[in-house]
C-alpha cells in the first residue's frame, strides 16, 4: 500500500460531484492508505465534507466560464510541495487539467476532452461505440486500461440529522408528519423542468393528507417554487435559495420521499437512500439515472425524447407536459411501498410491481 497522495481535479457540477463519489470509493478501496485530495468549485466543494475518502480540499475560486491561465497555473504551483504521484482529471475541459500538470503530479489521468496532449499523460479513451453513463466515465479513470468495469458502488453521502432538524425548526417544518421534498429546479435549461402546475397539484395532494411539503434549490429556482407555492394554496413551503447546499442535503436526509427533476438535488436524494420519483424530460435516464435502487425514473418516452436540448425544439414540451402529477405520484407510491425494487414508467406501462 502507498503513502502518498493523489489529487482529483472535480466537477462544477453538484450532480456530476455526487456521482463522482463513486471514483473517490472505487480509490480507497484499492489503496486504502494514499490521501486523496480534491479540487473543486465552491458549488461543488462542499459536498466533500460529507465523503470521508476526501483528505483535504481546495477551492478553485475562478468564476465558471473563465479561463483564467494565470491563476489556474499558481495554484497548481502552490500545491507541488505535495509531491502527488497521480492526478485524476475528471472534466474534459483543457482549463481543467492546468492546475494537475502545474502541481507536477507524475500521472495525470483523464480523456482526452479538449486536445489536452502532454496536459494529460495517462490518456484514457471510451471503448468504441459505448454508451457509457456519467459514473462509469468517472469510474475508468480509476482502473488500468483495459480492465472490466467493475460493480459501482453507489454514492453515499453521509448527513447530519442534528444539523438537518435545526435548519427544519429554523424553517418552521414539522418532523412530525411524513416529509416530501420537492427539487423543481434543473440549472440547464426548462426542457429538463416538470411544470409548475404539476408540482402543485402533487404538493396539494399530499399536503391534503397530513404531509409536510417543501421545495428546495438555489436562488435560480425561487420563481418556480413560488408559483408551486401560489399554484398550491400554500401547500408548499418554498426554502429554495434560503438554505446552504450542506444544509439542503441534511433537510433531504429527513425527508420521507422526493420529488425531483434530473438535476444536482435528484442525485443527492439518491445517495442518502430516499424514495424518490426523478422526472425525466429532455435528459435520457439511461445516461445519468439516481444511483439508488429506491429511486424510480419516471419518464414518457416520446420518440421525440431525450433531445438533450435546453428548450423544446418542437415547442410543446409534450415529455414534461403531458406527465400527469398522477403517474408521479403512481410512481412514488410504488417505491416507498417497495423500497427495495426498481421501478420503471414509460409511456406504454404502468409501474411494475417489485420482484419477488
Amino acid at each position: 500500500m502507498s503513502a502518498t497522495r493523489a489529487l482529483i481535479v472535480g466537477p462544477a457540477w453538484v450532480g456530476d460531484m455526487v456521482m463522482a463519489h463513486s471514483l473517490f470509493q472505487l480509490l480507497k478501496a484499492r489503496d486504502p492508505d494514499r490521501a486523496l485530495d480534491l479540487i473543486a468549485p465552491p458549488a461543488t466543494l462542499p459536498l466533500a465534507a460529507r465523503m470521508p475518502e476526501i483528505a483535504d480540499t481546495i477551492a478553485l475560486a475562478i468564476p465558471h466560464g473563465r479561463l483564467a491561465l494565470r491563476e489556474r497555473l499558481q495554484l497548481g504551483r502552490r500545491l507541488r510541495e505535495r509531491h502527488y504521484a497521480q492526478a485524476y482529471i475528471l472534466p474534459r475541459s483543457y482549463k481543467s487539467a492546468l492546475p494537475a500538470w502545474a502541481s507536477g503530479a507524475t500521472r495525470r489521468t483523464g480523456y482526452l476532452g479538449e486536445a489536452r496532449y502532454g496536459l494529460v499523460n495517462d490518456i484514457r479513451r471510451e471503448p468504441a461505440g459505448s454508451k457509457l453513463k456519467t459514473v462509469e466515465r468517472f469510474l475508468l479513470l480509476g482502473l488500468e486500461p483495459g480492465e472490466p468495469l467493475p460493480e459501482i458502488p453507489a454514492p453515499r453521502l453521509r448527513a447530519d440529522p442534528e444539523a438537518g432538524r435545526r435548519c427544519a425548526e429554523r424553517f418552521g417544518i414539522d418532523l412530525t408528519a411524513p416529509l416530501l421534498a420537492l427539487c423543481p429546479g434543473a440549472e440547464y435549461g426548462p426542457a429538463k423542468r416538470w411544470p409548475a402546475r404539476h408540482f402543485a397539484r402533487l404538493a396539494r395532494t399530499y399536503h391534503d393528507r397530513g404531509w409536510r411539503v417543501l421545495a428546495l434549490g438555489g436562488p435560480r429556482d425561487q420563481e418556480i417554487a413560488r408559483a408551486i407555492g401560489t399554484l398550491s394554496e400554500g401547500a408548499c413551503a418554498n426554502l429554495t435559495g434560503q438554505t446552504t447546499l450542506l444544509e439542503a442535503v441534511d433537510l433531504l436526509a429527513l425527508a420521507t420521499a422526493v420529488v425531483s427533476n434530473d438535476s444536482g438535488l435528484m442525485h443527492v436524494a439518491a445517495s442518502l437512500h430516499k424514495p424518490m420519483a426523478a422526472v425525466f424530460g429532455s435528459s435520457d435516464p439511461r445516461h445519468t439515472p439516481p444511483l439508488d435502487d429506491r429511486a424510480v425514473t419516471v419518464t414518457l418516452g416520446l420518440e421525440c425524447s431525450p433531445c438533450f436540448a435546453r428548450t423544446c425544439p418542437l415547442g410543446h414540451l409534450r415529455c414534461l407536459e403531458d406527465l400527469t402529477p398522477e403517474r408521479v405520484e403512481e410512481a412514488l407510491e410504488v417505491t416507498m411501498e417497495a423500497p427495495r425494487a426498481t421501478v420503471r414508467i414509460d409511456s406504454q406501462r404502468r409501474p411494475s410491481p417489485p420482484s419477488p
